[in-house]
């Protein structure tokens, strides 16, 4: 008689194992329901999920078949999940005057002001809104300021391979100025209105026309132009109207059968030429041009002459206000919008932080104020000039202990440490640099003189012109002083000279408002 068979299932009702896991652990895009034909009674599918410690699904249809998947497999597909918005990231080197440069890893959608911000952040500089962003072409000489919303990436996309463009990070306080001050920058000369408008009408509603009417103002004058193909340069009469650049081909006419157009300003940027003499043999020093935004050489570009530098900053002033428009306004009363926003176009000069800074102070009593009668004010400046022309050699030296300038090196050199002074840099340098960060009135530098070892020049702008003032060593009773005024004003050190003539305008054009320093990165 045979053993009986241990207790075990059958194999007819047990299912195919590679099969039945196969089917077990790959995800279903749906749960199907229960059959009703299966009653009570345990399947063999059922059993095997009761062994495995699943709960049961009921009997009811799934509304969302497609975020259901296998008990065994992981949470929701990665194709199911929402795609993060990822901003690429690219590296970018910035550069400033001493040619140090520092690596940036930005978004591609930064514009020029984040640039900006955030190397004020990283170098704990002052936030003045004075900052800028250049785009530097050295293989042909030129340079322009990108606009606070330009995108640095779309700047940097239209350079070529074998290109050495640069940006470079440094002040320039004349970027607004045309809206602070802009009766230096649209004389009338060069400035006609249409027909339309009547009667005479100032630089704010001047602004205001550039901005947002549609009777635009004409600006005219001769500019020298550089013929195409040719290293010849010809004078013609230029018009600038909404429509773009124009010049006439004869005399001064401006009929439209003798007006032929010269350029347009969507699809090219414009430069200011920094080498026009020796790269294109300029007339003048007052160069700038038109460059495609594509990448391209000298034979691409639109070139222009001014005579004059109040010429120059008019044309571009006003190309700029054609192009941007509003924009330029915009990023003009961005950094403002806190104190009182830019709901209207009212054209009030903003107060720059130094000017904000410079109040009037009486330290007389027993507590200071501030001194709100303007009168009051200018008498104690002229008080305030009758004490520095009588106050001692005593000085504090750099650790803070009194020293007379004679009796310590350091006192004598004390300027050196300023910003505002730079040691041996020519006249032709000296321009530059107060050329690159703005000709606004009251931009400044302190700097040795060439012909002289043993006096200073004062550079400085005013009236979009750069003027050089000499600054005299005057030794009296074994003490020496410095003058600007032949001695009528004397000073124990640079330091104090500069100092005064923030706060007094003396013989000076204008008082010293900006210095010019090479801040390094």
């Amino acid at each position: 008689m045979a053993a009986p068979l241990p207790d075990t299932p059958r194999t007819a009702e047990t299912p195919a194992p590679s099969r039945e896991s196969s089917e077990d652990l790959a995800p279903s895009p749906w749960l199907a329901p229960l059959s009703p034909r299966a009653g009570p009674r345990l399947g063999p599918d059922r059993i095997k999920k009761k062994e495995l410690g699943m709960l049961e699904t009921p009997s009811i249809p799934n509304p969302f078949p497609e975020l259901c998947c296998s008990p065994l497999s992981s949470v929701l597909s990665a194709s199911l999940l929402p795609k993060a918005t990822s901003r690429k990231k690219q590296v970018i080197k910035v550069y400033s005057e001493d040619d140090t440069s520092r690596a940036l890893e930005v978004p591609s959608d930064i514009t020029a002001r984040d640039v900006c911000h955030l190397l004020i952040l990283k170098n704990h500089y002052i936030d003045d809104h004075s900052w800028t962003l250049f785009e530097h072409l050295p293989h042909i000489g030129l340079e322009r300021i990108l606009e606070d919303h330009e995108l640095v990436l779309d700047v940097q996309s239209n350079w070529g391979m074998e290109e050495e463009n640069r940006l470079y990070f440094r002040k320039n306080y004349a970027k607004y100025e045309f809206f602070k001050h802009p009766v230096n920058y649209f004389p009338e000369h060069m400035v006609s209105l249409s027909n339309e408008t009547s009667g005479v009408i100032g630089h704010t509603q001047l602004l205001q026309m550039f901005l947002g009417s549609s009777t635009y103002p004409e600006i005219h004058g001769y500019l020298h132009a550089k013929e195409p193909g040719k290293k010849s340069w010809k004078k013609l009469y230029f018009l600038l109207r909404r429509s773009g650049l124009y010049f006439s081909t004869k005399g001064t006419s401006k009929e439209p059968r003798h007006l032929q157009f010269f350029s347009e300003f969507s699809s090219s940027d414009m430069y200011m030429s920094l080498a026009g003499k020796k790269m294109s043999g300029t007339p003048t020093n007052y160069g700038f041009c038109f460059k495609p935004n594509k990448a391209g050489g000298i034979r691409d570009l639109k070139q222009l002459c001014a005579d004059d530098e109040q010429s120059r900053t008019c044309w571009m002033t006003a190309i700029r206000l054609l192009k941007y428009g509003m924009q330029l306004y915009q990023n003009y009363m961005q950094p403002y919008q806190g104190r009182g926003g830019c709901s209207s176009l009212t054209m009030s000069p903003v107060r720059s932080i130094s000017e904000n800074s410079l109040v009037a102070m009486d330290f007389s009593g027993h507590r200071s104020r501030v001194i709100e009668n303007p009168t009051e004010a200018l008498s104690v400046a002229v008080e305030e000039g009758l004490a520095w022309r009588k106050k001692g050699c005593l000085r504090l030296n750099t650790h803070g202990s009194p020293t007379t300038s004679q009796s310590a090196t350091s006192g004598v050199a004390i300027h050196r440490t300023q910003l505002w002074f730079h040691h041996k840099i020519s006249r032709h340098e000296a321009q530059r640099l107060i050329l690159q960060q703005g000709l606004v009135d009251g931009v400044f530098l302190v700097r040795d003189s060439q012909s002289n070892p043993k006096t200073f020049v004062l550079s400085m702008s005013h009236g979009l012109k750069i003027k050089h003032f000499q600054i005299l060593p005057l030794e009296d009773d074994g003490k020496l002083f410095y003058t600007l005024d032949d001695g009528h004003t004397r000073f124990t050190d640079l330091i104090q000279l500069v100092e005064f003539y923030q706060l007094n305008k003396g013989v000076l054009p204008c008082k010293l408002k900006h210095y010019c320093a090479r801040i390094a990165l």
